[in-house]
């Protein structure tokens, strides 16, 4: 009744099938209603602006514009970082990842959805490989529950920020920095210290070359979102035992078919259908809505993913606009009990995608009891992840009923090479959409003015000007309530 353990065993990737489908049946008018899905009409223009964005893409591509496309062949880092897995699993008990946002989100939904979810609270003989934290937030009272679990001469603390100037990040690092150099001493602290960041720029970069650190290089042109196939995501990866190989095998299969025609292509209807469904049906949300616990944390990877690429304020001709399709995450069936009645009768503005699994890594089966009793019977014999599955089928063909939009990604099993090709659609699709929207899908300007405003608070220097203007006029404490 154990989950298996994905290990990695081998350089060479397992064979790669057939690893993802997608469903829009619940999307298309005659299910839901002419008014809230989608007609033949709309599909055939469909074609042409997806034709038309899969060529921006690929010109764009051979121009060296999307380096992130590179990454599943490139066969440097993934060796690096097997290397330093053989040699860790051996030396660390722990591996901590410091980093935010896409410094971390990956990680943890790669992690999640590959390792046994009792990973962490395993014996180590039976584990095999290091435990993995990744603290992305700064929470102190969460953050020191880390180090209070992390032997800090059996860890390695992993930094990642590509700037080095991250201050979630940096505060994290020298506060245990610090900590290594009282206890373990100023010698030690390069063998628990592994630096992720820009190959060449910024001040974590500056740390490595004078004092000798251990590093591994950030592609310069790979923004955070998009960096889980580098070694921001593949070395704590590799370190907490996940077959990186495969994953790599999965997400270059979702390039090379990437070349099908746009009614067949996967990231391009993606990416097509959700934008109808935006602009067309004014449904302004989606729903990301997997039903596996182990693919939780891929909702937040990918809320992040979409909500930071697709949310602009300006079309690529400087046209002011309010752009953007909104991620939620939720999980099935927990949310079934606490956000479907809002999905089934509020507002019309949501289209579901439900991710869901074929067949589960682990089998339970319920025990034929109770016979006589009505209520319980039909459950007899049948399997948990049968129950599961018919859940999500039966959630989504109540929404069609009630005219409510879905769709669903559906996976034959969850294998490293299967989330490798789903990430990696998705992906994919998010810079397809940035074409449709006529936005940059690779940039993040919105993020900036909370930042500028925290250094001025916290006293940067050349930032005091954030802090005055944060101060500017007097709070009303009319609107205060004590």
């Amino acid at each position: 009744m154990t989950q298996k353990a994905v290990t990695e065993t081998s350089s060479k990737p397992s064979k790669v099938e057939n690893l993802l489908t997608l469903d829009y049946n619940n999307l298309i008018g005659e299910a839901v209603g002419p008014e809230n899905g989608l007609e033949p009409e709309d599909l055939n223009s469909l074609k042409g602006l997806l034709t038309h964005a899969a060529k921006d893409f690929n010109d764009r591509r051979k121009k060296g514009l999307l380096p992130f496309t590179d990454l599943p062949t490139d066969p440097v880092i993934p060796k690096s970082c097997r290397k330093l897995a053989d040699a860790g699993r051996k030396k660390y008990e722990n591996v901590v990842v410091l980093g935010i946002g896409g410094s971390a989100l990956g990680t943890s939904a790669v992690f999640t959805a590959l390792r046994p979810l009792s990973h962490n609270i395993q014996e180590g003989n039976k584990r095999g490989w290091p435990r993995l934290f990744v603290a992305d937030n700064i929470d102190p009272e969460g953050f020191a529950a880390i180090l209070e679990e992390a032997d800090l001469s059996k860890t390695l603390f992993n930094v990642i920020s590509k700037s080095g100037a991250t201050a979630e990040t940096m505060s994290q690092f020298m506060i245990v920095y610090e900590r290594l150099r009282k206890n373990l001493g100023a010698e030690a602290i390069k063998d628990h210290l592994l630096i992720t960041t820009d190959p060449e720029n910024g001040v974590l970069r500056r740390l490595v070359n004078s004092q000798g650190l251990n590093s591994l290089p950030i592609p310069p042109g790979v923004g955070g979102r998009f960096s889980v196939f580098t070694a921001v995501g593949l070395a704590p990866l590799a370190l907490a035992g996940v077959n990186i190989t495969d994953l790599l095998a999965g997400a270059a299969k979702a390039l090379e078919d990437f070349a099908a025609p746009p009614l067949s292509n996967k990231a391009l209807l993606f990416a097509g259908l959700n934008f109808l469904m935006t602009t067309k049906k004014n449904r302004p949300n989606l729903v990301m809505m997997p039903y596996a616990d182990s693919l939780a944390r891929l909702a937040d990877w990918f809320g992040q993913l979409w909500n930071e690429s697709l949310g602009k304020a300006e079309l690529l001709d400087g046209t002011r606009a309010a752009i953007g399709q909104t991620a939620i995450k939720a999980l099935g069936v927990t949310d079934q009990h606490s956000q479907l009645q809002l999905y089934m009768e509020g507002p019309r503005d949501k289209t579901i995608c439900f991710i869901g699994v074929e067949e589960f890594r682990s089998q339970i089966k319920i025990p034929t009891l109770f016979k006589d009793q009505d209520e319980l019977s039909y459950l007899c014999g049948r399997g948990l992840g049968e129950l599961l599955n018919f859940e999500r089928l039966g959630t989504a063909k109540a929404l069609a009923e009630n005219g409510r939009p879905s769709f669903s990604l559906i996976s034959p099993k969850l294998t490293s090479a299967g989330l490798g090709y789903l990430m990696q659609t998705l992906m994919l699709a998010t810079v397809i959409s940035g074409s449709l929207y006529r936005i940059d899908p690779l940039n993040q300007p919105g993020v900036e003015l909370g930042k500028k405003f925290t250094y001025g608070l916290m006293g940067r220097q050349n930032y005091r000007d954030m802090a005055d203007r944060y101060y500017q006029g007097k709070p009303s404490k009319k609107y205060i309530v004590p």
